[in-house]
């Protein structure tokens, strides 16, 4: 089924209800929503496109970007979104690598190609979305919707084949196991349209929810703050950092978050003090999954009662994991070769089920890597208590071995975030002659606190085993980052690296 028919579904039921919003002003109702979407896809067709072909979307978050994306489905074509905070070389590799045939183009951007594009927001665009509207294209469940290119923080980044069966899949455990939807609701999308907030749309569509695109295009903590108090309820997905962030600044403005129904967070790892600080300040808002863009959004969820939850004997170990399997999932932890482990032993997680990934894009060897036996390694090392809460511990390129022992860089960094001289950290492991590798963590200080080298090796101290404690601590500004907000550790030893 061509995950487009739920537009058309809303459409039918509910066409005079609010659907895109640009802040407080609607920009269509679903009627309009679908109508717009089905004439692009006629301008679409009439280019050239046919189904399977690649059509992608370089541009921030825009009420269009909705738009052109129903519309590249009603075609039949799959959509490449591509996160509008890349280089051009970057957004050049990934229309070259995807064979797309048109883009659809934000502001500000200027893509090294010549191929035919559209400028959202422009009167081109608007005249290809009044034409007569075109039927919706069959397809089938294992048919391309959506090629995602993964961040690429180890390399050139790889196309992700999200289908139509895929979205569906994750789309349907989101009521189940994060949150669910009414008419009533709205979406607001902070985070990027071409990465996980994106990828949440769908469920939204199908429920006749709003969408609210903020006017600045991206997060801005205090307009967040202000729209969900003025539109609420809004759910909306954020990185980690951004919690981080809409937590300083609605402290400093003396904020609860009025508005705000729930916060969906995940996408890298959120540290214990800073959920609970967050639940402190906003209420039962937050709800944790684990996903990746090889089983987009869908591989655990952290329920809002298990994060708010302070009266059960083991809720701490449950607020640093990352919860029990969604519903169309497995999970299992696994050894080198994929051979499952016992309970409570860390291991690589691996996952199978209706929401993983067929295999990636024209990469017949990244794929044979990476799907093993039915399962999808993620790379990602945890471990499965006695009642399914799967915590993480790292990827396993980022294990630490010391002296023969294996030291998780999270374990470090949970201990480190709660001195008070600490904002951020990110701990790496560097080539030791005495002991193969030692541990090495860069901190962000607190703003108006000078971190005391000494009294962090007594808090680690007090904490975690002896040999776990940093052997040397490197003060930043700021940690390096990429387009999602997922500290660059490789950035960190190529630093290192260069130091003498």
């Amino acid at each position: 089924m061509n995950i487009a028919h739920w537009l058309a579904r809303s459409a039918q039921v509910a066409g005079d209800s609010p659907a895109l919003m640009l802040g407080d002003r609607l920009m269509a109702d679903y009627a309009t929503f679908h109508a717009r979407a089905a004439a692009l896809a006629t301008a679409l067709t009439a280019r050239g496109i046919l189904p399977g072909d690649r059509v992608a979307i370089w541009s921030g978050n825009a009420p269009d970007y909705l738009t052109a994306l129903y519309g590249i489905w009603i075609a039949g074509a799959a959509a490449v979104p591509i996160n509008a905070k890349l280089h051009p070389r970057e957004a050049a590799f990934i229309l070259q690598d995807s064979g797309a045939r048109h883009l659809f183009l934000g502001p500000g951007l200027a893509p090294d190609t010549d191929m035919p594009q559209t400028p959202l927001a422009s009167p081109a665009f608007a005249s290809m979305t009044t034409g007569a509207p075109a039927p919706i294209t069959d397809r089938a469940p294992g048919d391309l919707a959506w090629l995602f290119y993964t961040s690429g923080t180890t390399g050139q980044p790889k196309g992700v084949q999200i289908t139509h069966g895929m979205l569906a899949a994750t789309s349907l455990c989101y009521p189940v196991d994060v949150d669910p939807v009414s008419p009533l609701d709205a979406a607001l999308y902070a985070a990027p349209m071409s990465h996980g907030a994106g990828l949440y749309a769908p469920i939204h569509v199908r429920m006749g929810a709003r969408h609210i695109v903020p006017p600045s295009g991206g997060f801005d903590p205090a307009e967040v703050l202000a729209l969900s108090a003025t539109l609420g309820p809004t759910s909306m997905f954020m990185a980690p950092t951004m919690v981080r962030r809409l937590t300083d600044a609605a402290r400093a403005m003396g904020s609860k978050g009025r508005g705000i129904r729930t916060i969906v967070y995940g996408g890298g790892p959120m540290y214990r003090a800073d959920i609970e600080e967050a639940v402190a300040l906003f209420g039962p808002k937050f709800v944790q999954i684990y996903g990746q863009g090889e089983c987009p959004m869908a591989i655990t969820a952290l329920s809002r009662a298990d994060v708010a939850d302070r009266s059960h004997p083991n809720w701490r170990a449950r607020l640093a994991s990352v919860g029990r399997a969604q519903s169309l999932v497995e999970i299992a932890i696994g050894d080198a070769t994929g051979t499952p482990l016992p309970r409570g032993e860390i291991g690589e997680i691996m996952v199978r089920g209706a929401p993983v990934m067929p295999g990636y894009w024209q990469n017949p060897e990244a794929t044979a890597k990476t799907l093993v036996n039915g399962w999808l390694m993620t790379g990602d090392m945890g471990s499965l208590d006695a009642h399914g809460y799967l915590t993480l511990a790292d990827r396993s390129k980022d294990v630490i071995i010391s002296g023969g022992s294996n030291i998780y860089p999270r374990e470090v960094e949970e201990v480190l975030l709660t001195h008070p001289s600490i904002h951020e950290v990110s701990v790496i492991g560097r080539p030791s002659p005495e002991w193969g590798e030692e541990v090495v963590a860069f901190i962000v200080p607190t703003p108006g606190s000078t971190p005391d080298p000494a009294a962090l090796d007594a808090h680690c101290l007090a904490h975690i085993a002896r040999f776990k404690r940093p052997k040397a601590y490197v003060t930043l500004q700021e940690l390096p980052k990429n387009n999602y907000g997922k500290v660059l550790k490789t950035d960190l030893r190529r630093r290192l690296a260069e130091e003498p």
